[in-house]
C-alpha cells in the first residue's frame, strides 16, 4: 500500500475478541485499538465486543479495563481519550464450545451495530488457546456469522501456534476453510508486523546500493536470532506442549528468513509478496535423519546467574515442569537454500531462553576483501574483518553496518568501524506502531500481506517435520546442557565453527 492509503482510516466495523478477560487482550489488543484510535486510524462507527467465561456485564468490563489499561499502555496515556473512547466496549459472557453462545452473539451484534452505526461487518479475533480455534471457526459459520456480503464482511484472525505438526496445521486448515473462504482468514504473526521486519523490504528494494549484492557472490552467511533473557514464566503448560522450534522457529524465524532471502515480487500487492516468500521456503534443502543429526542443536537451560547476581532455577525446576522433561527451550538450525541466489549460501537460525539479552536480529556477514595490498601492514595471524550488516528487530530497531577504515595515526592500522541507524533518531516515537496495531488495522482494511496463508503454514511444517520426528525418535541426552545466561550449547557454536564461521554475540 501507498503512503496515502496508510493514512486512510479503517471502515466500519466490529471487533469481536473471543478471549477478553484474557492477558493478551488486556496487555496487547486493548492498547493497539486506544492507540489506532489515538492516531484516527479507526472509524467513529466502531465498537468492541469481547467475549469470555467469565461472568459480567458490559459495564462491569468497561470499568475493569478502566482500572488497569493506564499500567499496559504505560507512558503517554491520556485518561480523557479513554473515557470518551470506552463506551464504544461491550462484553457478552459465553462458552465458547457451547452452540447457544453464538445464537447469542449474533443477536448481541445485531444491537451493538444498531447503537454504534456500524454495518454488520465483523473483525473475530481469537485471542484462545489453540485447542478453541477449528471450534470456534465452525461455529460462526453454523449461525452464518462467517457470511460475507456486498455491504460488509467478516474475517477471522487467528493466533500462534497454528497446529503442532504437519497433520494438525493441514487438519486446522481443512476446519477454517469449512466456514471460511482464505481471503477471510489472516493468520497472525506478530513479527511481521514489527517496523523492521518490513524496513527489510523497504531496505533491500529500495536502495540500489543494497540489491545488486544481495546474493551468494558478495554473502558468506546469514543469521538470525532471536534470543530471550526470560525464562518461561507463568506458561509451563503451553511451553511443555510447544517447546522452541514449535514456538518460536515455525511461527518467526521462518517468516524472518522468507523476508530476507525472498525474490523481489513484480507488486507489494499481498499475494506476490507471499508467492515469493512461499518459493523461498519451499528452496530450502529439506531434512532427512542424517541432516537432523548434523545440523540441528536442542538444549535446555539449567541454573545460572545473572549479570545482576540474580540466581535463576533450571527448567526442570520451574513450576509445572516435569524433573525429566526432555522440552528444548533452545534451538539452532543450519539451512541451505537451493536457489541461484542463495547457492551455498548457510542460513544459521538460533533461538532461546535465559539468554544473556532479549535482542532479535538479522545479520548478513559479508565475504572477506582481499588482503593483499594490507600484507605488510597486518599481522600473520590476523586477517582484516568481513564487513557485516546487522538487522535489528528488537528492541533497539535498526540497521548498522561493520565495514574496516584505516585507525588514525602514522601507522597504517586497519579497525572495525559501525554506521548506525535508530528509529527513534531519525522518527517520532507516534510514527511507529507496534506489531499489533500494524496488523489489527491492516486485517480491518482487508490488507492480508503481513499474514501467512495455509499454504505457507503447510511448508513450515512441512520443513520442521522430520525434526520433530527424530527428536521424538532419540531422546536429548545430557538435558539442561546449557547454564541460565549463556549462549546456549556448545554443539550450537559448532554449527558455526566447522564451516570456519562464529556466531555474533550481543546484549544490546
Amino acid at each position: 500500500m501507498n503512503q496515502a492509503e496508510q493514512s486512510l482510516a479503517a471502515p466500519p466495523a466490529v471487533i469481536v475478541i473471543f478471549g477478553a478477560a484474557g492477558d493478551l487482550t488486556k496487555r496487547k489488543l486493548i492498547p493497539a485499538l486506544l492507540n489506532l484510535s489515538s492516531q484516527k486510524l479507526l472509524p467513529s462507527q466502531i465498537a468492541m465486543v469481547g467475549i469470555d467465561r467469565v461472568e459480567m456485564d458490559s459495564e462491569t468490563y468497561r470499568q475493569t479495563l478502566s482500572q488497569e489499561i493506564s499500567s499496559f499502555v504505560g507512558e503517554g496515556f491520556d485518561q480523557a481519550f479513554w473515557d470518551a473512547h470506552i463506551g464504544k466496549a461491550y462484553y457478552m459472557p459465553g462458552d465458547f464450545r457451547d452452540a447457544e453462545c453464538y445464537k447469542r452473539l449474533k443477536k448481541f451484534l445485531l444491537e451493538v451495530d444498531k447503537e454504534q452505526g456500524t454495518p454488520g461487518s465483523y473483525l473475530f479475533y481469537l485471542a484462545t488457546p489453540p485447542s478453541f480455534i477449528g471450534v470456534i471457526a465452525s461455529e460462526l459459520g453454523k449461525v452464518g456469522l462467517a457470511e460475507e456480503r456486498d455491504d460488509c464482511w467478516r474475517r477471522i484472525i487467528v493466533e500462534k501456534p497454528f497446529g503442532r505438526d504437519l497433520d494438525s496445521a493441514r487438519g486446522l486448515n481443512m476446519t477454517l476453510h469449512q466456514s471460511f473462504d482464505e481471503h477471510q482468514i489472516y493468520r497472525i504473526d506478530h513479527y511481521l508486523g514489527k517496523e523492521t521486519v518490513q524496513n527489510i523490504m523497504a531496505y533491500r528494494f529500495g536502495n540500489g546500493t543494497v540489491e545488486p549484492i544481495w546474493n551468494h557472490r558478495y554473502i558468506n552467511n546469514v543469521q538470525i536470532t532471536v534470543a530471550e533473557s526470560l525464562g518461561i514464566g507463568d506458561r509451563a503448560s503451553y511451553y511443555e506442549e510447544a517447546g522452541a522450534l514449535r514456538d518460536m522457529v515455525v511461527n518467526h524465524l521462518l517468516a524472518v528468513l522468507s523476508v530476507v532471502a525472498m525474490e523481489p515480487p513484480n507488486s507489494f500487492e499481498a499475494d506476490a509478496i507471499r508467492d515469493e516468500q512461499i518459493k523461498v521456503l519451499r528452496a530450502i534443502q529439506p531434512f532427512d535423519s542424517e541432516r537432523v543429526l548434523s545440523d540441528t542443536v536442542r538444549g535446555q537451560y539449567g541454573k545460572g546467574v545473572s549479570g545482576n547476581g540474580d540466581s535463576v532455577p533450571a527448567y526442570i525446576d520451574e513450576p509445572g515442569i516435569a524433573d525429566d522433561s526432555r522440552t528444548e527451550t533452545f534451538v539452532a538450525l543450519k539451512l541451505m537454500i537451493d536457489s541461484w541466489r542463495w547457492a551455498g549460501v548457510p542460513f544459521f537460525l538460533r533461538t532461546g531462553k535465559r539468554m544473556p539479552g532479549r535482542y532479535s536480529e538479522v545479520v548478513i556477514q559479508y565475504k572477506h576483501a582481499p588482503n593483499m595490498m594490507f600484507r605488510d601492514a597486518l599481522d600473520r595471524r590476523k586477517d582484516i574483518s568481513p564487513n557485516q550488516l546487522v538487522l535489528r528487530i528488537q528492541p533497539d530497531e535498526g540497521i548498522s553496518m561493520e565495514f574496516n577504515a584505516k585507525v588514525p595515526g602514522t601507522a597504517f592500522n586497519v579497525s572495525r568501524v559501525c554506521m548506525d541507524f535508530d528509529y527513534e533518531d531519525y522518527f517520532d516515537e507516534s510514527t511507529t506502531a507496534s506489531g499489533y496495531e500494524t496488523l489489527i488495522y491492516d486485517c480491518l482494511r482487508g490488507d492480508a500481506t503481513l499474514f501467512k496463508r495455509a499454504d505457507y503454514i503447510e511448508v513450515c511444517w512441512e520443513l520442521v517435520q522430520p525434526i520433530l520426528d527424530v527428536w521424538k525418535a532419540l531422546p536429548p541426552r545430557g538435558f539442561p546442557n546449557y547454564p541460565a545466561y549463556s549462549w546456549g550449547p556448545e554443539e550450537a557454536g559448532k554449527l558455526l565453527t566447522r564451516d570456519g564461521y562464529r556466531w555474533r554475540h550481543t546484549t544490546q
